[in-house]
């Protein structure tokens, strides 16, 4: 599972300690009022730096209908979805979906930018802090004509902290962690379609079998049918034209086994690439319950469609993006105003000469460094109007992400409906055409119906049972696209709750 909550908070070091630190610094050298006035007024500055949101902007809001414009399901609830999987009562399925999550370039690829993005959102919250680095160093030699040889040693301990006075900074580790946040829904995401990729694949393949079946079963009784025509028309009770049309339909039915075997066939190389299976092993798997579609259980849909939009990762991500163009947009401005830099440094530094040894305890405050952008040629202002650009980009494919999530559950469920509302009428015409193609073969065999009607029969009946097994197959594929609208089962609590699943 997803590891969500291993990230450093990115906590802006509060004014009452930046006083407190600055009070220090200024008491400990009072010779030097400037440095601690600068500071204190660096640290008053600060206060007023601006922060993100932690709501998306309203310039990315788009709007959302206020219910559905397509028939909901009657069962299920969506806490089922967790779990959904499992109620399929299918294990190959189930082995297939976790083997293709295990393999998946997408989801490795996803698990690579959670780790970037982490990265990324540490480096930015430490550019918050103050910086501490230690030097030691040793020489000898002599320093001066006349002395004698000398060795001295110093080690000292060295600060720099960059004030975050404009809030460019905070900005930056806001715009960081909306990354990381964004990322670890995409990672969810993508394993929510891996899943449905997978059972998509699978299913087909089931329905393919069972097509197989019927057309097997189909070629086997136009063969027959050709034999017999044959026999008779060598023994004068059929015309020659009955053989070639029983001959002619034989061979259609060979042709039309050989086009779903084929189909069968490219299916399996498909779920072979998805889940990186050996071809033989899985090939002997699915040998076991060859034609028999899953049945899944029903889901639940939220009558509200901002219901389902809370569910959906893309759009968690999206939303993350939307903020993180923000929080970038705000450090771009900031960067066009001062920046402020203090450092510092204590050390202790020891010289052994001639016998005679001495040290003692050094250390500075300051210098603060102002640093005002004059003149760059247009550039910081550039920066500014591309994040700007970059973040109104964001809100377009955020506005577009949802439109699309509404529309993917409203195909589901439009198809859903479809086949509900067909599945009686497919039965009654597959039993009907069954019925028919009997009556039709008892009666050419009685010698009271002509080899055309039979074959009539006969392709009606075919097609009638194909239908049942389609229906079948659009059905269980549409629950499937339905659980991927809406997303999968993922909820925003699991950014933060789950941790270091992603990486495992």
């Amino acid at each position: 599972m997803l590891a969500s909550t291993d990230f450093i908070p990115a906590t802006p070091i509060s004014r009452r300690r930046r006083l407190a630190d600055a009070q220090a610094l200024s008491s400990r050298k009072p010779q030097l009022p400037a440095t601690g006035f600068a500071i204190a007024a660096a640290m008053l500055l600060a206060g007023c730096a601006s922060t993100q949101s932690a709501l998306i902007p309203g310039g990315a809001a788009a709007p959302v209908a206020a219910q559905w414009h397509a028939p909901l399901p009657h069962g299920g609830q969506l806490a089922d979805m967790s779990q959904w999987w499992a109620q399929f009562d299918d294990p190959l399925m189930l082995r297939l979906i976790e083997a293709g999550q295990q393999v998946s370039p997408t989801l490795a690829q996803a698990s690579a930018r959670i780790a970037d993005a982490r990265a990324a959102s540490v480096t930015q919250s430490a550019a918050l802090m103050p910086s501490l680095d230690a030097g030691i160093s040793s020489s000898r030699g002599r320093s001066e004509l006349g002395t004698p040889i000398g060795t001295s040693y110093s080690a000292d301990l060295q600060v720099g902290w960059e004030l975050d006075v404009f809030g460019a900074g905070r900005a930056a580790a806001n715009a960081a962690q909306a990354r990381l946040e964004s990322s670890r829904a995409g990672w969810h995401d993508a394993r929510v379609s891996v899943a449905a990729e997978v059972a998509t694949t699978y299913v087909e393949l089931r329905a393919c079998e069972a097509q197989i079946q019927l057309a097997e079963t189909d070629a086997q009784s136009r063969a027959r049918t050709s034999r017999v025509t044959s026999l008779a028309v060598n023994a004068g009770f059929q015309p020659p034209a009955s053989a070639d049309l029983a001959s002619a339909s034989a061979a259609q039915g060979k042709v039309a086994l050989i086009q779903r075997r084929t189909q069968c066939d490219l299916l399996i190389r498909a779920l072979n690439a998805l889940t990186a299976q050996d071809e033989a092993a899985l090939r002997r798997d699915l040998g076991t319950g060859t034609g028999l579609l899953p049945r899944p259980a029903e889901l639940g849909v939220a009558a509200m469609p901002a219901q389902v939009l809370a569910q959906r990762p893309d759009i968690y991500a999206a939303a993350r993006d939307v903020m993180a163009a923000s929080a970038e947009s705000d450090q771009a401005r900031a960067q066009r105003w001062p920046r402020i830099a203090l450092a510092g440094n204590i050390g202790t530094t020891r010289i052994d000469s001639g016998g005679v040894s001495a040290g003692g305890t050094v250390w500075s405050i300051g210098p603060v460094t102002v640093t005002l952008p004059l003149f760059d040629g247009g550039t910081r202002l550039a920066n500014a109007q591309a994040a700007r650009a970059r973040y109104e980009a964001a809100t377009i494919v955020y506005s577009a992400r949802l439109r699309e999530a509404i529309r993917d559950v409203q195909i589901a469920l439009v198809t859903l409906d479809s086949a509900a509302m067909r599945g009686k009428d497919v039965l009654i015409a597959a039993n009907g055409f069954e019925r028919s193609f009997a009556a039709a073969e008892a009666s050419y065999q009685a010698g009271t119906a002509s080899l055309f009607e039979l074959e009539d029969a006969r392709r009606s009946m075919v097609a009638g049972q194909s239908a049942v097994i389609e229906l079948h197959r659009e059905r269980v594929s549409a629950w499937i696209a339905l659980y991927r609208a809406l997303g999968g089962g993922w909820s925003p609590a699991g950014v933060h709750a789950v941790r270091n699943e992603a990486a495992g």
